[in-house]
């Protein structure tokens, strides 16, 4: 088959992980590195060398590497706040663009990423990888089937004690410590809501309505910085302005409600506390348990989740089991690139769209508004323009997240 060929823009940590997961990819062709730091150029040069035997052209301006290289999309692993600028360039010059994590500096930048893609009909992706993980999958097929009934709640959450590196990595252009300083809201929204929105049908016959958000005092980061530097310490000194734990909530147009939890700065275990509640029963992350209506063996008793996850497995994870499991995260980012890769080869729209993007990023400007207003509930734009009622259904794949098709495998 004919390579895809991919231009990869964004050479950090993050960056090089990802790009030399693609450089091992069966019919993926890197034409193209870009980055403003020249070490990170030669780092990344090195990665496709080794993992794909091949030179590979290096650009420290992203419009010249549009411009000149040979590439049908792009993957942008970028600091957060240029992802969205890098999309609307990429999609303009006809390139597939996909862009990794992170919440929207404001509501225009999410339009704009909605329109040029609807002027250009160039598709791009937001590269939630959890979309992908085994269990949001397996829980996807249960909801497909019916098995907790019909959904009425859900939670979820970036659980992740981030004040080590937020405090002691700022050398290395740790961009993210920057939003900390600076802003006030669920700034990493993503992760949690990806998945619970595949699971409503978010812009696929429901939308996301209203949010409320509160965020607690900011201690997390300033008793690290003192238990790692000391009192006396410039790092001890800096001011915080991101709440330790923001909580927010988001009513759906179907009436489903959805918590949200960010909880980067505190001593605590990893977990997306991912959440998700029927009328016959639920399911909960932490404990990796669940109980259902007249199927659990004792009445109003947790039993452990482990059965149900072979039980109702998507056939996408059997698929990638029998396969053999790559990539990094447990496999999530194998298949999100994957899934942008056979997007590109087939000529069609990414299963997490610019629409999805638009309204899961919205989530982070949204709550520093409803923040700074005290919990005052604020609108989620409707950023298809009513499409969400009764828009056309998403292009039939193995990867797709509105549906599931067996037969494919």
């Amino acid at each position: 088959m004919d390579k895809t060929k991919l231009g990869f823009v964004g050479l950090g940590g993050r960056g090089r992980g990802l790009l030399g997961l693609l450089c091992e990819m069966e019919n993926v062709q890197i034409n193209g590195i870009c980055d403003l730091r020249a070490d990170l150029l030669e780092q990344g040069a090195a990665i496709v060398q080794e993992k794909a035997g091949q030179t590979v052209d290096r650009y420290t301006d992203f419009d010249e590497m549009l411009d000149k290289a040979d590439i049908q999309g792009v993957v942008i692993a970028t600091s957060w706040v240029s992802h969205v600028k890098l999309a609307i360039a990429a999609m303009k010059a006809g390139k597939y663009a996909a862009f990794e994590v992170g919440g929207a500096t404001s509501l225009e930048e999410c339009w704009r990423l909605v329109r040029t893609r609807e002027e250009t009909g160039v598709p791009c992706m937001m590269l939630e990888n959890c979309c992908y993980g085994r269990t949001e999958l397996a829980l996807l097929n249960m909801i497909k089937q019916d098995v907790f009934g019909e959904l009425v709640h859900m939670r979820g959450a970036y659980g992740h004690n981030l004040s080590e590196s937020l405090v002691n990595r700022i050398e290395v252009n740790h961009y993210r410590h920057h939003h900390y300083h600076h802003r006030n809201g669920d700034n990493y929204p993503t992760h949690a809501l990806g998945p619970i929105c595949n699971m409503l049908g978010i812009n696929r016959g429901n939308r996301l309505l209203t949010l409320t958000s509160v965020a607690s005092k900011a201690r997390g980061l300033h008793n690290r910085a003192v238990i790692n530097k000391g009192e006396q310490s410039p790092e001890a000194a800096w001011t915080w302005n991101n709440g330790d734990v923001v909580s927010t909530t988001i009513t759906c147009a179907h009436g489903e409600t959805i918590c949200l939890t960010l909880d980067t700065c505190l001593p605590r275990p990893y977990s997306r506390q991912l959440y998700v509640q029927g009328v016959h029963g639920l399911y909960m992350e932490d404990g990796n348990q669940i109980y259902l209506e007249n199927v659990s063996p004792q009445y109003d008793t947790w039993e452990p989740f482990a059965p149900y996850l072979e039980r109702y497995e998507h056939p996408l994870w059997k698929w990638f089991q029998a396969a053999g499991v790559r990539g990094g995260h447990g496999g999530m980012d194998y298949l999100v690139l994957r899934s942008f890769v056979e997007s590109i080869r087939d000529g069609r729209d990414t299963p997490i769209d610019a629409y999805d993007a638009a309204a899961w990023m919205s989530i982070t400007c949204l709550s520093e508004e409803s923040v700074a207003l005290g919990g005052h509930p604020v609108a989620v734009p409707d950023f298809t323009n009513g499409q969400w009622i009764d828009r056309q259904a998403d292009p039939v794949c193995r990867y797709a997240l509105d549906d599931i098709y067996a037969d494919l495998f």
